[in-house]
């Protein structure tokens, strides 16, 4: 007798465990800092721009091809297309997953181990960003430290997926959201009572049009994209535990406000107080661990702050995690019909595993490199230069081409028949963007991933 496949408990359950595998440290950390490097509030405009052309309509791509099969990544293409090919475009999803998620630990578990160096009121020895650069640099070259940090946060990982569907990630999801929240927007009002925090705000909302380019509307667009965690599974596989009762596109929407939001909020919470206490804004991907630690010993009460900003990113970053093993052990279960426990034991072993040298690139294994890179950029660029993006390209064009919107209308329309009644242009606009304008926007971004677009250009000039 086959084990009847587990579904969400609720619609709000959905909700928040899709929204946490959306809300991760992209949003806490990349968000700010991309944001500040390209000028703040214009590109803020852009990023909201595309997230409504170009997010939204794949994530409700994917998200349909999950409730629509029932099925993981791989099932998914084989219920609904049955092609070899297809499949192996699913399989690429799963593979995405497993290696976005052997080096995303590492970077969480950095996250795991700043919460006991600002509780420990490390950060009050920096006087300066490059103090803290410094500080941060003899960690990760800390063998000990960061596989500790690395295979802690990897534990946590695999017990909430061990327990399933709705003890699992649903009950999680419903403690470790709302506490982010509670967080974040304690972190937002702590930035705002600064003195000078008008400033960050200024930054963040009040646009300087000369700032933008084409690379900066391209910077946009892919993170527009990846901050939903499209083209890597983990929408199709939670989509895949919805009933044919619920919303798609309701869900999507709320999905995409709540990421979103939480971006914004993000920026509002690191903008506020780097301009308050005098820091660079620009300062790229050490935004966080670098500039964010000097940030703190300026403020009154900075140590109970710092520590409640790690714990945030951590819980982010724990969310996002989960929703990837979750791809890896629902392929397992759903196709080699393997018991859950023993996928998430076995599988979640071979990740960690695979991880360690991403961890080790940071000391042991730093002069050890393949194509000019060490593994833990290997494995970055990998996944987020081809796998993603193409990943994405693929599901807009099977949804806008090979599916069939005779397929796909009245799946779409299920469970939002009112909505669809009282707006019909609504349908109207997705199919052209989920046709058109998401395949050809989503491979200039490949393009320009993989360092082809410059190449292209220098052609025509």
């Amino acid at each position: 007798m086959t084990e009847q496949r587990e579904q969400w408990g609720s619609r709000l359950g959905f909700i928040l465990a899709a929204a946490g595998s959306a809300i991760g440290l992209g949003n806490i950390w990349k968000f700010p800092y991309i944001a500040g490097e390209n000028g703040g509030a214009a590109f803020v405009f852009i990023y909201l721009v595309c997230i409504a052309i170009i997010g939204l309509p794949v994530l409700v791509g994917e998200v349909l091809i999950g409730r629509s099969s029932h099925r993981d990544p791989v099932g998914a293409f084989k219920v609904l297309h049955g092609s070899k090919v297809w499949m192996a475009i699913g399989g690429m999803g799963v593979f995405a997953g497993f290696v976005i998620l052997s080096f995303y630990s590492v970077v969480a578990g950095w996250s795991l181990g700043y919460i006991i160096e600002s509780y420990n009121g490390v950060f009050y020895n920096f006087q300066s960003a490059g103090d803290a650069g410094n500080h941060f640099g003899s960690l990760v070259s800390n063998v000990e430290w960061i596989l500790s940090f690395h295979t802690i946060f990897f534990i946590l990982t695999m017990i909430i997926v061990y327990f399933g569907i709705q003890k699992g990630i649903e009950r999680y999801s419903k403690i470790l959201m709302p506490l982010l929240f509670i967080l974040l927007v304690v972190m937002v009002f702590r930035g705002l009572s600064l003195e000078g925090a008008d400033k960050g705000l200024a930054f963040l909302f009040k646009p300087d049009w000369s700032k933008i380019n084409g690379e900066t509307v391209l910077v946009a667009l892919g993170h527009a994209f990846f901050t939903l965690s499209l083209g890597m599974g983990a929408m199709m596989t939670y989509g895949s535990y919805m009933s044919d009762k619920d919303s798609v596109l309701s869900a999507s929407l709320q999905i995409v406000i709540l990421d979103t939001l939480i971006a914004m909020l993000a920026g509002v919470a690191i903008f506020t107080a780097v301009f308050a206490t005098g820091q660079d804004p620009t300062a790229g991907p050490g935004l966080i661990f670098h500039t964010l630690p000097v940030v703190f010993t300026k403020m009154p009460g900075g140590q109970i702050f710092s520590t409640l900003f790690f714990l945030l990113l951590t819980i982010a970053a724990l969310t996002s995690a989960i929703s990837l093993l979750e791809v890896v052990v629902a392929f397992f279960v759903d196709e080699l019909k393997w018991v859950r426990h023993k996928a998430v034991i076995l599988f979640g072993l071979v990740t960690w595993g695979i991880g360690i040298p991403s961890a080790l690139s940071f000391n042991k294994m730093s002069e050890v490199h393949f194509f000019g890179m060490t593994f833990f950029d290997v494995s970055d660029y990998l996944a987020s230069n081809i796998l993603l993006p193409l990943g994405g390209f693929f599901i807009a064009i099977f949804v806008g081409w090979v599916w069939g919107f005779d397929k796909v209308l009245p799946k779409l329309k299920s469970g939002a028949e009112d909505f669809f009644d009282k707006y019909p242009e609504r349908i109207t606009y997705w199919q052209f963007f989920i046709k058109y304008l998401a395949p050809v926007l989503i491979f200039l971004v490949f393009l320009n991933s993989v360092g082809l677009l410059d190449k292209i250009k220098t052609l025509f000039n």
